[in-house]
């Protein structure tokens, strides 16, 4: 009798050791960009929950409809992932993975629901076995092959289980891998320079980060736990009403229609608890991301205690909207755990009753305890996976958006247009009654009506005050923007309608006013001007910029990491590996410089345009110029004001007519003189 007290203790200390609901710890929070250009996109996902309303608005109705559609979209796109159209040998595999895993899942599912079957019977034959006169050997025979089938019961459930979890990584792992490639795609092919300008760079990072780490996740639960916890409850309640009757089957089944109604209900209401958490945590990223971006600006003003204080002033919101999710979540765990007791303990009560009436033995409570106990596996699931799959999907919601942001700026490659070829085709550009505004300046028109040409092989500067539209001319022709009216053809074939975009950038080599480069080596930002450059070739690069020698006093030489944003090289050197970079682009016959040297001084301004000299060598070059003396030898110069071409022609041309340019230059060398007039600041 012993052996049966024990039994019953512990079949009663499994209700008491239930598996908990502890919070996963969600690394994702994906919500918004934060930026005005993708408003659109991210609208309605920033209200604030102490302020929502009682009562349901038709906007928030057209919110609601709108997340499902998205969430439903992001299981149509996993699925398709798993599968892939585009690589018949993958889909093959990962099919196949899947078939196994579902095979696995069921063997693991009919080997452990032997579990209290075999834990019954072996508390029966101990029940048996005091109440008879029979040998000690005999006694032991059956109570020790029950507690073997028991223990390899279960671990061959978890076996099945692990194992299934080792063949569906593959897939779950590829489908991360596709999917996060197809979304870093779009932002850095498909996005045009408008967006990319107005995002926060950390927020971004954050939303791609936090939307892969949700999809393994995602496509488990699909996968291992919607169906087969259907499956699961019915066989459960099943068993119970064949074992017991109907009695004990209903109040199963009614536990868990509760306990499923209970948490859906909440998890539906804490949802925006996990929005704002996600924004708030993005925001703080994005603050974390710009401060140390700008590290020596802070320094400079002494604002680092601000900017602890814009830090912290994100995480004391971040902290509020975990405190109401954590609040939230303490009481649907209470509400789950208060269901499942009393179910529980409603079939124990019926279970009890028949062992009273003779109709059932003591190993039949602790059957019941033991299926009661698999059927809190798949509520586990609808309390726990249900809401992490929610919170998934929700932290999925800001990296699907961003996937379907369409540029604001730039039309798509019309349908008829082709690839350009500088060698058939030329590289002469016109600009032809061109006018632009940008799109966050709608009421400001930066081009009105710009007319000029840069002829194949010829170097032309165009010269002007600040915001009469010179940088925008570079930024039309590389086509981050398209101008609201005007052609802009080169080589006679109009760029928005005739040319692909792609094709475009290939055959022009930049050198910006601001060289931004990789935290890398110089060996390696050198060598992005041309992967497919030998190391010999960015050498040659290297000497024609002027680079070489200097690069050679360096203690690592080539392979001296340059710091973030290239921090650790001067101006000058950040220019020339620009210029070296410029040089390696193969096919780019086209060279645009945007006043490479306008924050220099003037023996490195003079060494650069020397370097700029050799780069042009055999290209049609558009130099944007800061200081007038830097373009004196160019073929031709182009002068604007205000949006528009005043006047061009050769420096002797343009200083004879006593036009714009020769005003402009006045005010330069009266500047350099020492006499500056209140105009010249617009220089």
């Amino acid at each position: 009798m012993i052996a049966i007290r024990s039994c019953r203790a512990s079949s009663f200390s499994w209700i008491r050791s239930l598996p908990s609901r502890q919070p996963r710890r969600s690394t994702l929070s994906n919500n918004h960009l934060g930026l005005n250009y993708a408003t659109r996109a991210f609208s309605g996902t920033t209200t604030n929950t102490t302020q929502q309303s009682t009562v349901t608005k038709p906007e928030d109705e057209d919110q609601s409809s709108s997340e499902r559609t998205l969430q439903w979209r992001i299981w149509k796109t996993l699925s398709k992932n798993i599968t892939p159209t585009d690589d018949p040998e993958r889909a093959k595999e990962n099919k196949r993975r899947v078939v196994i895993s579902l095979g696995l899942m069921v063997a693991g599912k009919a080997v452990n629901i032997q579990v209290p079957y075999l834990f019954k019977h072996l508390v029966d034959a101990l029940d048996v076995t005091t109440t008879t006169t029979t040998t000690t050997g005999d006694v032991a025979i059956v109570p020790i092959s029950l507690l073997l089938g028991y223990g390899m019961s279960r671990a061959a459930a978890v076996g099945f289980q692990e194992f299934r979890n080792a063949v569906f990584a593959v897939v779950a792992q590829d489908a991360i891998r596709h999917t996060g490639r197809t979304v870093f795609d779009h932002v850095h092919q498909q996005l045009d320079l408008q967006f990319h300008l107005s995002r926060n760079t950390g927020q971004l990072s954050r939303i791609l980060d936090r939307g892969q780490r949700s999809i393994s996740f995602l496509l488990n639960a699909a996968v291992f736990n919607v169906i087969p916890t259907l499956l699961e409850v019915s066989l459960v309640t099943g068993l119970l009403a064949y074992q017991f009757g109907s009695a004990q089957a209903i109040v199963a089944l009614g536990t868990v229609t509760a306990y499923t109604a209970f948490t859906v209900g909440v998890t539906s209401w804490r949802t925006q608890f996990r929005r704002d958490m996600n924004r708030l945590e993005s925001q703080a990223s994005g603050r974390v991301v710009d401060s140390l971006l700008n590290y020596e600006t802070v320094q400079y003003f002494n604002n680092a205690k601000r900017e602890g204080e814009r830090y912290e002033e994100s995480l004391r919101g971040y902290q509020k909207a975990a405190l109401q999710a954590q609040t939230s979540l303490s009481l649907l765990n209470f509400g789950q755990a208060a269901i499942f007791s009393a179910g529980l303990g409603g079939v124990m009560y019926l279970t009890s009753q028949q062992i009273v009436d003779g109709t059932a033995s003591v190993g039949d409570l602790v059957l019941v305890n033991g299926l009661l106990f698999q059927l809190s596996i798949p509520l586990f699931f609808i309390g726990s996976v249900y809401r992490e799959i929610k919170q998934s999907l929700i932290d999925m919601e800001a990296m699907f958006q961003l996937a379907d942001t369409k540029p604001s700026s730039i039309a798509p490659d019309h349908e008829n247009a082709r690839e350009y070829n500088p060698l058939q085709m030329g590289h002469t550009i016109r600009f032809e009654n061109v006018h632009f505004q940008y799109p966050s300046s709608q009421d400001r028109a930066i081009l009105k009506g710009a007319t000029l040409e840069i002829p194949q092989g010829k170097t032309v500067a165009i010269v002007g005050s600040s915001g009469c539209g010179k940088s925008t001319i570079l930024r039309l022709l590389y086509r981050f923007y398209d101008p609201q009216q005007g052609n802009i053809t080169v080589g006679g074939y109009n760029v928005q309608t005739e040319l692909t975009r792609a094709s475009l950038q290939k055959a022009i080599a930049v050198v910006p006013q601001d060289t931004v480069l990789f935290h890398e080596s110089i060996y390696y930002n050198i060598h992005y001007g041309n992967l497919e450059a030998t190391h010999e070739q960015v050498m040659e690069a290297a000497r024609k910029a002027h680079l070489h020698e200097t690069i050679m006093q360096f203690p690592n030489q080539y392979d001296t990491i340059v710091g973030e944003r290239g921090l650790k090289l001067s101006g000058g050197e950040k220019q020339r590996v620009a210029i070296a970079r410029a040089i390696l682009k193969p096919n780019a016959p086209i060279l645009l410089c945007d006043e490479p040297t306008s924050s220099l001084d003037s023996q490195t301004e003079w060494d650069i345009m020397e370097n700029l000299k050799q780069a042009a060598e055999g290209r049609t070059t558009l130099l944007i110029a800061h200081r007038l003396s830097t373009i004196q030898d160019c073929d031709e110069i182009w002068v604007m004001h205000e949006g528009q071409v005043v006047e061009h022609g050769t420096h002797t041309d343009l200083v004879q007519k006593g036009g714009r340019y020769a005003e402009l230059l006045q005010m330069q060398d009266k500047l350099l003189s020492g006499e500056p007039r209140k105009e010249e600041l617009d220089l």
